[in-house]
């Protein structure tokens, strides 16, 4: 009967015993060690091999997420995907502060704290996870500095990272690696040994972190730059989850001929047999299977950056049916915001547009053709404290003035457009003036309500100051004042502009026919301006 080793390999019983009842001669005793030696090294090997195979529970299961530009114009609304076939997100790109290069910011425009006030980000990231989604938070990208590219304390900067990891409670980052990101050698020391120690630090603690390197490539597979990015991450201890390839802008690297899926293919493949070599310079050795769970592919929809590059709907079907096959471990686009036709208005498709894919999708999203057989969710990297619980019967919450951060809706109350109010827990915006109009009023479609959902109340909020109009402003309206465009008035306590001269015409018709009406209701942020002695935007 045959066994095995804990080397794995086999070793027949009975031959053992017949060995043993022999007298052996040194040169068998040679042998005999020579062979020993051998089963040893082996099965310390395949250790190091099984060892550097086990998933990160993030990774268990191929997934697919979008990146999200949180600071593109017009705002992308990810929450909103949480409820969707593809509820996942890959927020970008946090990279230094202009002012303090060790400082996170999303994009350089906002930090951590503004962005939770000015986007409202932390509310719509909980909403997300409310409908079922879970998001990935993306380092770096092309337009700005990586937090390693200056933040040359290297205290500062795990400080950096982890700040950011604590705050949205994530599990898989994803580092963009482009420019001087990629290439200066400095800084890729310093991310891959910052990155070691925060793994290291998560891990001990039972918190997840999986880290994927987000990588330019042409059709040939990484650059040197890549590959050089791997092998110090590899070299500083980080067990990556795998390398992203960005698929996109291959320029004169791609075959006349050749579509922009033959192209990725091709480029995923050289990728995919790089990464099996850098893992055995390191020492670990990894079988093709574990290898293209390790690779990632990462299109850019529509149009391209370079001009005669587009990635069409039937590219994204070839690449999704060959990349399934393959079993990558992961399928991304650049970026949910650009899912959707590009509207008549934008004339020249041929330019890339943030909001747009630049090709005639129909009724067809990029998304869904990408993600099939990629059932994954990112939901296993997220740390106990990301998790939201099952929302509460609204008939069962009771709003606390002193836990909500916005007024408590009243039906008593008129709302000027922007003013945001709590109602059962979540906070809500709204989209015009209003009064009497229950937030969370279940209609069948979303313009038929005057409130926009933002996402819950967050746990330790208290009320945020509210800008209001002193007393005596502005003049109460009169039916037989006139007034001229942009005089300003208050009727009812509402303050209003006049869009053209007027006379007799009661601003109460602005609600149902703000069209004709000459009255026009001014927003919150109006009001905040005017108390704050700030000219409004």
């Amino acid at each position: 009967m045959a066994k095995k080793n804990r080397a794995g390999a086999s070793v027949d019983a009975e031959a053992v015993v017949e060995l043993s009842d022999r007298r052996l001669s040194p040169l068998r005793v040679s042998i005999a060690i020579v062979v020993l030696l051998a089963v040893v090294a082996a099965g310390f090997f395949g250790a190091r091999t099984w060892a550097s195979t086990q998933a990160d529970p993030s990774q268990a299961q191929p997934w697919f997420a979008g990146y999200v530009d949180v600071t593109a114009t017009p705002t992308y609304e990810f929450e909103t995907q949480g409820s969707t076939d593809t509820p996942d997100a890959v927020l970008s790109f946090i990279v230094s502060s202009t002012t303090d290069a060790c400082t996170p910011s999303w994009g350089s425009a906002y930090t951590l704290e503004q962005a939770g006030d000015t986007l409202d980000l932390d509310r719509r990231i909980a909403r997300l996870q409310q409908g079922g989604g879970s998001i990935a938070v993306s380092f770096g990208g092309l337009l700005n500095d990586e937090l390693a590219v200056n933040c040359t304390d290297e205290t500062k900067l795990e400080a950096a990272y982890a700040s950011v990891l604590d705050r949205y409670k994530v599990g898989t980052i994803d580092l963009d690696l482009e420019g001087a990101g990629l290439t200066d050698t400095a800084a890729v020391e310093r991310r891959a040994s910052a990155i070691a120690t925060l793994q290291e630090q998560r891990r001990a603690a039972g918190d997840p972190m999986a880290v994927w390197l987000t990588l330019p490539v042409a059709p040939t597979g990484l650059t040197e730059d890549g590959t050089d990015a791997v092998s110090a991450m590899l070299k500083a201890g980080v067990d990556l989850a795998g390398v992203n390839a960005m698929t996109m802008d291959y320029g004169s690297s791609r075959s006349v001929g050749d579509s922009m899926a033959e192209a990725s293919e091709q480029a995923l493949t050289a990728t995919q047999r790089q990464l099996g070599v850098l893992y055995s310079r390191a020492g670990i050795n990894l079988g093709d299977a574990t290898l293209w769970s390790k690779i990632g592919a990462t299109p850019m929809i529509g149009q391209n950056d370079v001009v005669d590059e587009v990635f069409s709907l039937k590219d994204a079907k070839l690449l999704n049916a060959w990349v399934a096959d393959k079993g990558l471990g992961r399928m991304s686009m650049w970026s949910a915001n650009r899912d959707k036709t590009c509207g008549s208005n934008y004339t020249t498709t041929s330019i890339v547009s943030d909001a747009c894919s630049g090709v005639d999708q129909g009724d067809l999203f990029f998304a869904d053709l990408l993600s099939g057989g990629f059932d994954g969710s990112l939901a296993a990297g997220e740390s106990a404290a990301a998790t939201t619980s099952e929302p509460t019967q609204a008939a069962e919450i009771a709003d606390d003035p002193a836990t909500s951060p916005y007024p408590i809706w009243s039906s008593d109350a008129s709302y000027l457009k922007g003013t945001k109010v709590v109602w059962h827990r979540n906070v809500y915006t709204a989209k015009w003036w209003t009064k009497a109009e229950v937030p969370d009023n279940p209609v069948l479609n979303d313009w038929e309500s005057p409130w926009q959902l933002v996402g819950p109340v967050l746990e330790g909020e208290t009320p945020i100051p509210q800008a209001s109009l002193p007393a005596g402003t502005f003049p109460e309206w009169t039916g037989d004042a006139t007034y001229q465009k942009g005089d300003r008035i208050l009727f009812s306590g509402v303050p209003y502009e006049a869009k053209w001269w007027t006379q007799a015409d009661s601003p109460e018709a602005s609600a149902s026919d703000p069209d004709s009406s000459p009255w026009e209701p001014l927003t919150q942020a109006d009001i905040t301006a005017i108390a704050s002695g700030t000219p409004a935007g």
